[in-house]
Formats: structure tokens, sequence, C-alpha cells
């Protein structure tokens, strides 16, 4: 089958990947309402955590400050009618996140998706050696890569050069990628794609599945920053009704949950049996044995919130999008979005993910998103050299006339003008990542010493480094350092919006490689 065949096919039956109407369980929060009952019933607590539940002695502080009703909801794993016994409130709650999600299995996660994305890694060593991946994934698949011993084929994403902005892949892209993997002969384990991406980009996911699945191996998503997807017909579809087999989710982001709690969802595909032992196996190494039950029972909650939210979803998208039409209508400022068209990967955005391109209005966006926080404490996500970013919760509305003054009294102060044009920037375009040499394990445990920047060209990184922007890994540990390569980085370093994650000093004079032996 071609790969126009496949994207094809792909989207024959996309009306059918809409969430259903939700069941009368799913007005319930079983694991909340669970501990709401053990912190009325249980008067005294000889046990962990050593705040005992109470506000007295030591506690005293604590209570004050967060309340002692959280006190009393803080408590250990392994309760009676809670999360111990069959069928318990725990298990009921994680049934309902499944059948939300239209997974097979949930599982709920208290050190965040990068505990997803290290236990995916782990458990996929278990399927083969090798892993076709988005050059541009999260740090913490690249940790989960190296301990697993995984063998990677990367596949670059769109690049935004003028904004600086990595977005998703390419049917194309991937279909390269596979086939040089194949011909590699190690053993391949799985594909590995992110969408949306950081600036709400949504990659065509049913075509990538197809052909993942084309070529005999599952198909992951981390979808971090789509927990929400698939909730209202105003946002894209969950990953999982587009085929995805494994969707890293992110429920803290925009799905209302508690900072540092997250999901993982397997679907009921092919690949589902051999998935779900290797993760439980995985989540015995990764989990938490003291999980917090403050952030499982928000994962209860963010989920009854989402199936039950519809309308005030609908309110938070409707608002957002009145907010775009402002913004363009007085063209002062740019949507980013707007121009997402040019790129073949992007099939759809979220429309709680805002972008804003300042540099319309000469300005960086670091220095308008710093400027908005001093004078008017808004806080957006984050900046890049020309843009700033503002994610919305869903069913969240914020004051957007707010927002909006607040932008253009910033955007139009005398202190703008004073710096407008000042820091443009133009980075130099992105390198192709260099020779894998050794695997990342091998280069990461080897031993290794810091040379100059020049002395590195030709060895092997022991470190991973990372130009942002766009964020994309430029090394990884047993890569070959390029000429190109220190180039950029270093440019990048030079410039007043740069930063070299992962780097021993901040200008890439020096780059720790592996010893020669």
């Amino acid at each position: 089958m071609s790969i126009s065949e496949l994207a094809r096919s792909a989207h024959r039956d996309l009306d059918a990947t809409r969430a259903p109407a939700p069941s009368a369980a799913q007005r319930t929060t079983p694991y909340a309402d669970a501990l709401e009952r053990h912190a009325r019933t249980v008067s005294t607590q000889l046990m962990v955590p050593g705040h005992g539940g109470t506000a007295t002695g030591v506690s005293g502080r604590l209570a004050d400050f967060f309340g002692e009703r959280l006190l009393q909801l803080d408590i250990p794993m392994l309760v009676d009618d809670v999360d111990l016994g069959d069928n318990s409130p725990y298990d009921q709650a994680l049934a309902l996140a499944a059948e939300a999600w239209g997974a097979r299995r949930t599982w709920f996660l208290t050190n965040g998706a990068s505990q997803a994305n290290r236990t995916v890694a782990l458990a996929l060593r278990g399927l083969g050696e090798g892993i076709v991946m988005q050059r541009s994934v999260h740090s913490s698949f690249i940790d989960g890569m190296l301990v697993a011993d995984l063998v990677p084929s990367y596949v670059m994403p769109s690049i935004d050069h003028e904004h600086g902005v990595a977005h998703g892949i390419t049917l194309a892209a991937l279909a390269d990628a596979l086939e040089r993997a194949d011909a590699s002969g190690v053993p391949l384990a799985a594909v590995y794609v992110v969408s949306p991406s950081y600036f709400g980009a949504a990659a065509d996911l049913a075509a990538l599945a197809e052909l993942a699945h084309a070529h005999g191996v599952p198909f992951i998503v981390d979808g971090a920053w789509g927990p929400h997807f698939g909730f209202h017909d105003g946002l894209p579809a969950s990953p999982i009704a587009l085929g995805a087999d494994l969707v890293i989710s992110s429920t803290h982001k925009l799905a209302g949950s508690l900072t540092q709690s997250a999901m993982l969802h397997l679907a009921d595909g092919p690949f589902a049996d051999a998935l779900e032992a290797q993760i439980n196996r995985a989540m015995s190494m990764t989990a938490s044995t003291s999980s917090s039950a403050l952030l499982r029972a928000s994962l209860d909650i963010a989920r009854h919130a989402l199936v039950n939210g519809r309308e005030q979803i609908g309110a938070s998208i409707e608002a957002a999008n009145a907010f775009r039409d402002v913004v363009r209508a007085d063209g002062r400022v740019g949507v980013l979005s707007d121009t997402f068209g040019r790129f073949d990967d992007i099939v759809d955005v979220d429309p709680l993910h805002i972008v804003l391109d300042v540099s319309v209005a000469g300005l960086s966006g670091h220095w308008v998103r710093q400027q908005l926080i001093n004078r008017h404490a808004l806080f957006f996500e984050m900046s890049t050299a020309t843009s700033i970013v503002a994610i919305v919760g869903a069913g969240k509305v914020p004051d957007y006339a707010a927002v909006f003054h607040a932008l253009i009294e910033v955007i139009t102060s005398p202190e703008a003008t004073l710096v407008r044009g000042e820091t443009k920037v133009a980075f130099p375009t992105l390198p192709e990542p260099g020779a894998l040499r050794r695997t990342a394990r091998q280069a990461y445990f080897a031993d290794s010493e810091l040379v100059d920047a020049s002395a590195a060209i030709g060895r092997v990184s022991a470190d991973t480094l990372a130009a942002y922007p766009p964020g994309i890994p430029n090394v990884i540990p047993g890569e070959e350092i390029t000429a190109e390569t220190v180039a950029f980085l270093q440019a990048v370093a030079a410039s007043p919006t740069g930063h070299v994650r992962g780097a021993i000093d901040p200008t890439v004079q020096r780059m720790r490689v592996l010893r020669d032996r």
C-alpha cells in the first residue's frame, strides 16, 4: 500500500473517533470518595505519613499552610476499602479512566508523564532492541532509552526555522525511517512519536499508526500535551481512537489534575497482551511504593470533570477562539497557528494552546513574557525568541479582555520602544545527527573526559545536548560529534535568547566525550 493510500485509509472512519456518551458510573469518583470516607472515620492514625493526619505538634505549620483536611486525605498505600481488596475504589477509578479514554487499561502515575516515558522505554525493550522515534522527544524518554539500552532510528520533525519551533513528523519521513530500521537488521520494538507539540500542533496519527502497524510494530504516542483530546468535538481526537497502542497522557497539563499526576493508556489492539505484560513489569521498577493519594484522587476527579464537563470545555474552546479573533483583528500581534498550514505534518490544532507571535511588534517573546509578569502579574506558559505561549486548561475561561489589555500595554509601552527590533535572531540551520557509534547506555557509563569543543569533533559524546530553540536533542550519548553540530550549538549559546540544555558550560566551549583507548 502506498503512503497516500495509507493516509486515505486511516481517515475513512474518523467520524467514529469521538467519545461515546458517558456511562452512569462516569458520574462517580470512587477513589476520591473512598479517601473522604476514610478521613471521616479514622480518628487516630499510627502509621505513615508522619504528620498523622492532624494539626497537632510539629504539623501545625503544615496544617496552617495547606489546611488540616489535606493532611487527613494524605494517606499511605494499601488501605482497606481505598486501594486494597478485590475491585477496590482505586481499581474502579482505573477502570473508569480506561473507559473514558477508550483504553483497555489505564495506569495512574504520580511521577508525571516522565515516569510514563521511562516505563514505556523499559517495557519496549522486552519486544525488541530497536526503536524508530521522533528526534524531538522529551528528555525523559531519552533517559528511558538509555536505561533500556534501546537502539534508536530517528525521524526528524518539521521545523519552523523562522520561529525556532519543532512540530511533528510526516508520513513520508516515518516511511523512510522504517525502511532504514528494517535494513539495519535490528529487531524493532515500536514506533514512538510526539503529538501534539508544545505549540498545540497535532500530527496525522491515524496514518502514522497504520504505517507502523503495516510494519508489524506497535505505535506509541507521547500525548502529554493533549490529555483532553477527544472530550469535545472542538478538540482533536484522542490518540487511542486514532490507532495508538500506548498513549502517555500528562493529565495535569490541561486536564485539571494536580501537578506531577499523569496517566498511561493501553489500547485494546493486536499488541495489547504483549505490551500489558511488559508495562506491568516495568511499572514495578518506576512506580513509587508511596504513591500520593492526593495525586491519585486528583486524577479520579479530573477524569470525572472531563467526561461530564462538555459544556464547560465548549465554553473554554469558544473563548480561546474568540481571543484569537480579537488578536487577529487588532493586528499588532500575530497568531502563530495561522501559519501551521505551511507544514505537511500538521493536520489539527489544539485551540487551548494559544501561541502569539510578538515578533510582529518587533519584540522578543522572552522580553514580552517577562514584562507581562513584572507589570501585570500575568504568567504565560513559555516564550521563544519570537512568541509567547498560553496554555488554558480544558473547561477554564480566563479574563481574556484583561490579558489583551495587558499585552497591548506592554508592546506599546515606552520600554518596548527602546528595545524594539533589538532581539531578532537568525539561528543557523539545524544539523543532522552524527553517526551512532555506541548505544546511549554504553556511552553513558563509559570512561569519559572533558575536551575543548574543537577537539570533540569526531569523538563520541557522553552527554545529551539540546539547543533551545527548538529543543531537539542535537547530540545524545553514543553519537559522533560533528563540526556542524559544534558550530550550531555555539551559535545558539551565543545568542541572546538561546540555551543549550546539558552543556558543561553555557558557551559550549568544552564537551564531555568518551575517552580514547
